[in-house]
């Protein structure tokens, strides 16, 4: 279970709260017995200097506890050696068994009675009584209050810092997406706000490095064009004067520096561009016009997504192309279904297959399987394409085995 980073801080200012009240409510006990310890032992000296002999008589002995009532304000009931009642003073006190120190508390929770045994025999019980103010109550009364304000003080002040991280980590993780334009709000003038300053700094500079890339890259490729036009015109003049197998070839890597550059400037739209036109398009129809192309027959049923049709098409080609090139002798398999609300589109080849380690690599700008005879074929960024044209309308592309072959699909969503 995810531990929430307001709650820690929450339940740890409550833990040491709670550990501040027992240990005010420890001291609070420690400090009473002592007083009271020392209240029972002038008591007892008192008693014993002041109260007159055993054979006194019993009015003697009340006049003593009396008197003592008077300076220290305690109940005492004092006893003959056999347990008879001689005198007693304030509220009764129930008789404890014998013995020096505390003994049962007679006079209700908190209020313990004393057991003292004098000289010549006698003894007595004393008890400390009930104060007309309780500072014991008092200070458990404004603890438990301190402790319900500090509770709901702390409350918001955790929830508060806790929900700012929250912010920022969503900044980072949009940026993770790829929105190189995601920011988060810089609040307050603390360690965190500092943080958020950081960020947009950080990511502020991440765009600007991945703008000059791109725009580097158009320029460049579109750059590129400008000679390749001039080698393809040379090459029409020469004519008869070349060698005709020659001409071929040349016309031929003309042709791929040429979808190559294409397929840079594509890329380089895609990663610039930030919304997709919403139009309908058939994709059946669209798949269809673009298999007829290679003479492919493309089996399914209609299905409309929103989306830009020039891009559909790209990627329809790209996949079309790519399963032709491993096809081997067979055209390859071309579907397009309605699954679940989606448009699902099969390109199917009949060729060695795709390693399953490969099978996720091969999306990648520029990526050849290692030793494959198609090593040297190709762009390198045809399926790169794919999964970008399919992300771009919120879909996904994925490599999967067939027997023989492999298969291609893309899921786009349906339009309704």
């Amino acid at each position: 279970m995810k531990r929430r980073l307001f709650a820690q801080i929450y339940l740890t200012i409550l833990a040491v709260l709670a550990v501040v009240i027992l240990g005010a409510g420890a001291a609070w006990r420690i400090t009473e017995r002592e007083r009271a310890e020392h209240v029972m032992e002038a008591a007892t000296e008192h008693l014993t200097s002041a109260l007159p002999a055993a054979t006194a008589p019993q009015a003697a002995q009340q006049r003593a506890l009396d008197m003592l009532r008077q300076h220290m304000r305690i109940d005492i009931s004092l006893y003959a050696a056999d347990g008879t009642l001689i005198a007693a003073v304030g509220r009764p006190v129930a008789a404890a068994a014998r013995g020096n120190g505390p003994g049962p508390p007679g006079g209700g929770p908190g209020r313990p009675a004393w057991v003292e045994t004098l000289p010549d025999g006698r003894w007595f019980v004393a008890r400390l009584p009930h104060r007309p103010w309780r500072p014991g109550v008092a200070l458990a009364g404004f603890v438990a209050i301190l402790g319900i304000a500090v509770a709901a003080g702390a409350w918001p002040v955790a929830r508060n810092l806790t929900r700012r991280l929250e912010r920022l980590q969503a900044g980072v993780e949009n940026l993770g997406t790829g929105n190189l334009a995601a920011r988060v709000a810089v609040e307050g003038r603390d360690e965190i706000a500092a943080l958020a300053e950081s960020f947009n700094r950080a990511a502020g500079r991440i765009d600007e490095l991945v703008g000059a890339h791109r725009l580097l890259l158009a320029n460049a490729s579109h750059e590129l064009r400008t000679p390749l036009a001039r080698i393809r015109m040379a090459l029409e003049l020469a004519g008869e004067r070349t060698d005709p197998v020659r001409r071929a070839h040349l016309r031929g890597d003309i042709a791929e520096l040429d979808q190559l550059i294409g397929e840079i400037l594509l890329a380089s739209r895609l990663d610039a561009a930030t919304a997709t036109p919403e139009e309908i398009v058939d994709l059946l129809a669209l798949t269809a016009e673009e298999a007829a192309r290679d003479g492919i027959e493309v089996d399914g049923t209609p299905v409309s997504v929103r989306g830009e049709p020039a891009l559909l098409r790209r990627m329809i080609r790209n996949l079309i192309e790519n399963a032709r090139r491993h096809a081997g002798d067979r055209a390859p398999e071309v579907q397009v279904n309605k699954i679940d609300g989606q448009a699902v589109l099969e390109v199917r080849d009949h060729g060695p297959g795709v390693p399953a380690v490969e099978r996720e690599k091969i999306f990648s700008p520029f990526y050849r399987i290692a030793g494959s005879a198609e090593s040297g074929r190709g762009s390198g960024l045809g399926l790169a394409l794919v999964r970008q044209i399919a992300a771009r309308h919120g879909g996904t592309v994925e490599c999967l085995p067939a027997a023989p072959g492999t298969i291609f699909r893309v899921h786009l969503p349906g339009a309704t």
